[in-house]
């Protein structure tokens, strides 16, 4: 509700639906974890810093004399308050508006309908999410906001102020000095707070990697008073040095964790991470992390990657999307050149060759820190990598047609399931499965599908499974795309189960193909004949040696689309070229051996054989109504006898 549509009086307006729906559960979900209200208004703070620097490049007028950027803490025993300034970037009225009462992420919608009501699962959920500002609501029961943006005059400063019911209101106020103040008026209970010695550990522990000075007044005993008294002096609580900066050797595992979290707005630690000075023709340095889960985002293609970048450590900007490609998506972290130059802009990442240098030697950075998970004997690390891929094996996998340069080191890192158990776990390599080719065997053979169950059933598999050969099984929607980039893997061709032509090799003996040879020139005329009467259907009908317990089967042409990839394009409103699947007839089935002797209902069986054969690869029939009445037909038929 408005009260006032003039700017220059206080107005009460209200939450968007997703800040109340957020702050809500927030602040029942993450109460066990309640201290993270501190870091999280600190790395604000920080990145207000950063963005001032960043503008303040080609207008050094935004500082006004005050170079010196830093935050403050402080706490008031008496009016139970906790106060964070800043003197960086600040914010406009409308800023606040937008940046205080709305959420302005992709997929947000979708973020609040994973929600389950568990709190447990929920906090993990929220923490994915990032929650910044709002977590101050945690152990506060009102926030007050004082703010003005650099380059403004003193009364074009705002106070926002809410209780994080539903509501907030905004008014003009007069602030002498540019930046953001957050009063944080606390909750019953909440008076541990109130303590120095508290804080600062708060700090220490979360926030000691942030690069700023974070102030808070000296304490010290008042033997009179006989309490902690504050002196006017200030003193620094965090180190205020660039974590990226400083040696390896002084940085503990807690302080790569907690800069990881400043980052990424993630509440968990990072699954693994590297850190390196690079020197020579480009000098960088890049701290890199793997998250331990997906984001709630990651199939956002247009979303900006995870990179801070910095130049010689001064902020230029987030998300920058030209120091790692898309499939890296999830990477997360800081890289800061020494080369570049300070008023760098997103049009001269794109032509810079130091960036490019930059990319190419993060991405190598990031896959050989996957390749040290993916390789190890430690089954910690075993297990990390099987972590990483089940949150971003599917994205991990566009990398085969979008890095040519590293294709065979994605490949190695690949993961399927297989035939060889019964688990959907994605955990068979390609060296994996080139290591357990039987004797004769010279191709990978896979199995694609919408599902699991789908393509472990597959009916294509029989004549596999009779020989004891193994078949990668490929259920995740990107496989099909992927495989047209990648026809091989170590001199091995990949080869779908389904595809017309199955050529066993020297997994087939020479009696084994004399036979079929043989069973072909048999059923010759039964073959015709089924064509004809599928003229519709199917562009070819063929006798196969694939199948062992089923009728039939469906497979394309060698040089056509397969049925599960047209399934699929269809599915999602594309463009799919017309083509007719081949009917390939089992000739040991009885239902194939009694179609030689059928004359009258010989067009209605083989409709179904086909319609069967499409069912059985998860298709859908074009005439639904059409197999129920033939089947229906044939089943009376055979009861009848």
């Amino acid at each position: 509700m408005t009260v006032s549509d003039n700017k220059t009086e206080k107005q009460t307006l209200g939450f968007q639906a997703e800040v109340k729906q957020l702050l809500q559960l927030m602040i029942h979900s993450l109460y066990s974890n309640k201290e993270i209200f501190l870091r999280e208004l600190v790395s604000n703070a920080s990145d207000a810093a950063d963005k001032l620097r960043f503008e303040a490049i080609n207008n050094d007028a935004l500082y006004a004399n005050d170079h010196a950027l830093k935050i403050n803490v402080s706490f008031d025993q008496a009016a139970r308050t906790i106060t964070i300034a800043d003197n960086g970037i600040g914010m406009s009225r409308d800023e606040a508006i937008s940046h205080l009462g709305t959420i302005a992420k992709s997929g947000t919608k979708e973020f609040f309908g994973q929600l389950s009501g568990d709190q447990q699962k929920d906090a993990a959920l929220i923490g994915q999410f990032g929650v910044g500002f709002y977590s101050g609501f945690i152990v506060a029961d009102k926030i007050t906001v004082n703010t003005r943006r650099a380059g403004t005059a003193p009364e074009d400063a705002v106070c926002w102020e809410s209780t994080g019911e539903g509501e907030y209101s905004i008014e003009p106020i007069v602030k002498p000095t540019r930046g953001t103040e957050i009063i944080l008026h606390l909750r019953e209970g909440e008076d541990e707070l109130l303590s120095g010695w508290k804080l600062k550990s708060i700090i220490r522990k979360y926030s000691d990697h942030i690069s700023l000075p974070i102030l808070m007044q000296k304490e010290e005993w008042d033997e009179e008073k006989k309490e902690t008294v504050l002196k006017d002096e200030f003193e620094t609580v965090n180190q205020a040095s660039a974590l990226w900066a400083r040696n390896k050797a002084d940085i503990a595992p807690e302080q790569y964790d907690e800069f990881y979290k400043h980052v990424s707005h993630d509440f968990q630690g990072p699954l693994t991470l590297t850190h390196n000075k690079v020197e020579g023709r480009s000098e960088y340095t890049q701290l890199l992390y793997v998250p331990a889960h997906a984001p709630f985002d990651l199939w956002d293609r247009n979303k900006r990657g995870g990179l801070k970048l910095y130049v010689k450590r001064v902020f230029i900007m987030d998300d920058a999307d030209q120091l790692m490609p898309v499939y890296l998506r999830f990477v997360k972290g800081v890289i800061d050149s020494n080369d570049l130059p300070l008023n760098v802009s997103r049009e001269i990442l794109q032509e810079s060759r130091d960036v490019k240098v930059i990319r190419e030697g993060s991405t190598k950075r990031v896959l050989g820190m996957l390749e040290e998970l993916a390789n190890a004997d430690e089954q910690e690390k075993k297990d990390k990598y099987a972590t990483f891929w089940k949150e971003f094996g599917q994205v991990f996998k566009e990398g085969i047609g979008e890095d040519a340069t590293n294709k065979e080191r994605i490949a190695k890192l690949l993961r399927f399931a297989s035939t060889r158990d019964d688990s959907d776990q994605q955990n068979v390599s390609f060296a994996d499965y080139v290591a357990r080719m039987k004797e004769g065997q010279d191709k990978i053979y896979y199995a694609t599908g919408e599902s699991y169950g789908a393509a472990k059933n597959s009916p294509h598999l029989e004549i596999f499974r009779k020989k004891g050969v193994e078949v990668l099984l490929l259920t995740d929607r990107v496989d099909e795309w992927m495989l047209s980039f990648l026809q091989d893997f170590d001199g091995k061709e990949l080869v779908s189960v389904a595809k017309g032509g199955l050529d066993l090799g020297a997994l087939e003996d020479e009696a084994e193909k004399k036979q079929h040879q043989e069973t072909e020139t048999e059923y010759h005329d039964l073959v015709a004949k089924m064509k004809d009467a599928l003229t519709d259907k199917a562009k070819e009908v063929r006798v196969t040696f694939r199948l062992t317990d089923s009728p039939a089967c469906l497979v394309a042409d060698e040089n056509e689309l397969s049925g599960n990839l047209l399934r699929m394009l269809k599915a999602a409103g594309q463009a799919a070229p017309e083509s007719k699947p081949i009917l390939e007839i089992n000739p040991n089935h009885p239902l194939v051996q009694r179609l030689k002797y059928e004359d009258a209902k010989f067009g209605d069986w083989s409709n179904i054989l086909f319609d069967q054969a499409m069912l059985a690869e998860g298709g859908a029939l074009a005439d639904p109504a059409g197999f129920v009445r033939r089947l229906n037909e044939m089943l009376l038929g055979l009861s009848s006898k």
